[in-house]
């Protein structure tokens, strides 16, 4: 029997020792609330915006099909934790020695850039809210600060536990916002069929929405999430669909929302957004001057909570990969498993806390000193890779024998990832060539 993914399921074959059955339920999500959360950042939600002041709702179509691809890879990522109960950087490694170094070379300099960049982005808001208090270099580092000494000390559950909360911030703001600026049902629904504006570079612009919101190196570590969620085996499979789907739904209302409010507040008035996190800012100030202060206000507390859910969300996952890379490092290949992660243990290792710290401290250089040009064509470069890199491992995974072969891809499982690495791919040379290689040497 197949399900809606093209994959195997409910063939009568073993489980692992120790699984059984479960039903897919409600009560067992969180690992999809985290990687929501962790995924929609500022820049996320002022590109949709941008998108939704530039071409109304043309492009809501877009951001569904955006979603819809987000699902696909990070279901790819759960089920190879859950069918081979390794991890997925334990499947890379097997791929040769080249995915090793780029992932050493991309969590290094990717970290070193992030960190300056969530530290900059939470602290936009707060300056915003509480004007004249500090300056922004310092509430970022205080975001920073608070974010180390969070992740330092908790593990897992209670992660998961504040980070819904933060969404659920992010879920009524936007939420109420779209409603606020009431939105055009007739034109929204004409924004579902596939249809691309009429400007220069459309398809560029289309792409870049489709894989610009929701997904990054948090997509890999979805399945680390859900390990470190108690999730090791193939009993868990149907929970992790359910709780995916509610990961990439929940994304869907904060794109859609955002997409309606420039839509109706920005396309409708003809207003200009500044591009990066400055123009959630510059949201905020035409939210007050049209709809009063405690609009404004609550606008900017949703906006922090946005920003401040990818800081912490970087701040554990991907730590949590760089532990699984160094780990393995040492252990001489031996396998990743699960269990390990599963067991908390990582969250407290040395590996594990000093990506923390250099998330943390190297980073606050960038806020006083400005970022070096060179470091961030490389950042821009790497990043733009990591996506095809990850769609087009995770298709030599799941379609070779180091998947089990109940859980292998499905003829819809393949075409979608292998419609994602294209989209990645096509995104990946596009940031490459706009770089200003003539610069660089």
């Amino acid at each position: 029997m197949t399900d809606t993914t093209g994959n195997t399921q409910d063939t009568g074959a073993p489980l692992a020792p120790g699984s059984r059955p479960r039903k897919s339920s409600w009560k067992y999500i969180g690992p999809g609330i985290v990687v929501a959360a962790t995924g929609v950042g500022a820049g996320d939600l002022v590109a949709t915006l941008i998108a939704g002041s530039n071409f109304g709702y043309t492009l809501l179509w877009a951001a569904i099909v955006g979603c819809l691809v987000k699902i696909s890879l990070a279901e790819a990522a759960g089920r190879w934790h859950l069918a081979t109960g390794r991890t997925l950087f334990d499947g890379w490694a097997s791929l040769g020695r080249w995915t090793t170094y780029f992932f050493g070379v991309y969590v290094v300099v990717w970290g070193f850039v992030y960190g300056a960049a969530a530290m900059s982005s939470s602290a936009l808001p707060l300056q915003a809210l509480f004007p004249g208090v500090m300056d922004l270099e310092w509430w970022g580092i205080a975001c920073a600060l608070v974010g180390l000494v969070f992740v330092w000390f908790n593990q897992y559950a209670v992660f998961e536990k504040v980070m819904t909360v933060l969404v659920g911030v992010m879920f009524v703001v936007t939420v109420y916002l779209a409603v606020r600026v009431v939105p055009n049902l007739g034109d929204a629904f004409a924004g579902l069929l596939p249809v691309l504006p009429d400007e220069k570079d459309s398809i560029l612009n289309t792409l870049g929405l489709i894989g610009g919101v929701g997904g990054t190196i948090t997509l890999a570590a979805y399945g680390y999430w859900v390990n470190a969620k108690g999730w090791t085996n193939t009993g868990w499979m149907k929970v992790m669909r359910l709780d995916n789907r509610v990961a990439y739904l929940t994304t869907g209302v904060f794109v859609i929302a955002m997409l309606v409010v420039g839509a109706e507040l920005l396309h409708s008035a003809n207003i200009a957004l500044a591009g990066g996190d400055r123009g959630l800012v510059q949201l905020g100030d035409i939210l007050e001057e049209e709809y009063g202060t405690a609009t404004a206000t609550f606008f900017l507390i949703g906006f922090f909570a946005t920003s401040f859910t990818s800081l912490i969300g970087v701040w554990h996952g991907v730590s949590l990969m760089f532990t699984d890379f160094v780990t393995r490092g040492r252990k001489r290949a031996a396998p990743s498993r699960g269990e390990e992660i599963a067991s908390g243990a990582r969250e407290k290792s040395w590996p594990f806390r000093a990506y923390l710290l250099w998330l943390t401290f190297p980073p606050m250089i960038l806020l006083f000193a400005g970022q070096p040009f060179r470091l961030v064509i490389v950042y821009g470069v790497l990043g733009a890779a990591f996506m095809p890199f990850l769609a087009l491992t995770l298709i030599r995974l799941l379609n070779s024998d180091r998947t089990p072969r109940d859980w292998r891809n499905g003829i819809l499982s393949n075409v979608m990832l292998a419609l994602a690495g294209l989209l990645f791919l096509v995104l990946c040379v596009k940031q490459i060539w706009d770089q200003p290689w003539s610069e660089f040497f």
